[in-house]
């Protein structure tokens, strides 16, 4: 006998079933993945409902993280799926993500070691394809005023411009700024270039009254810090 959940059609579940009147009912944190993605699809394919569409996609990518960074190459499997709901399952991760970093820069976060940046930086470093250099900006007390990019790089190369961070600095009102780029190489040792634009960064900043506390090289899952290294200029 077929119950009502194998059938096609999220409509044909008992109500108490369905994700979005669960979601109404008991909360979101009430339901799993598959149900949340479910919501944001409204509907399935040809052949799947919206539930089954999320669970085969979260069997491919795994995890969000993963759908997050994915490519229009990762999608043409799922047949029927048009750029309209991808976009839409891409704005909903890149929500969350930025609900994060506003709970952070809400709160004013005090940084007090390198690995406080990273547990807010690395998740949206982690896994970029080419370099990206960020500056933290920190406030007489070490709280964050703003976390802004600085310069975007090629594979293997990002050239940011120390007049242009050390003026950023100037017009925040910042008193030290902490630096942070990633490695797409996932080999968090800094190169000859790192230490440069660390010594060029750190002597402007100071000529300025400006204390630059450290320079991150973000890695996969792991990173490096000049400072915790005993290394800043």
């Amino acid at each position: 006998m077929t119950s009502a959940k194998n059938k096609s059609g999220i409509k044909s579940w008992p109500q108490e079933d369905r994700p979005r009147e669960k979601l109404l009912k008991k909360g979101a944190g009430a339901l799993s993945n598959s149900e949340l993605l479910a919501i944001l699809l409204r509907t399935g394919v040809k052949g799947n409902s919206a539930i089954d569409l999320a669970r085969n996609m979260l069997s491919k990518f795994g995890t969000f993280r993963n759908m997050s960074h994915s490519d229009d190459r990762d999608w043409k499997e799922f047949k029927g799926l048009g750029p309209a709901k991808i976009a839409q399952i891409k704005a909903a991760l890149e929500i969350g993500r930025r609900f994060r970093e506003d709970e952070v820069l809400g709160g004013k976060q005090k940084i007090s070691a390198a690995k406080d940046v990273v547990d807010i930086i690395m998740p949206q470093m982690r896994d970029l394809k080419t370099e990206v250099f960020k500056v933290v900006y920190l406030n007489s007390n070490n709280k964050i005023i703003d976390i802004a990019d600085a310069a975007y790089g090629t594979v293997n190369q990002a050239a940011p411009i120390v007049r242009e961070i050390i003026h950023g600095a100037l017009q925040k009102f910042a008193a030290a700024i902490i630096c942070v780029h990633n490695h797409p190489s996932a080999n968090i040792a800094p190169s000859a270039e790192d230490k440069k634009i660390t010594g060029e960064l750190s002597a402007a900043a100071k000529l300025l009254g400006i204390r630059m506390l450290d320079h991150i090289i973000i890695g996969d899952g792991s990173y490096f810090s000049f400072a915790d290294e005993g290394i800043m200029s």
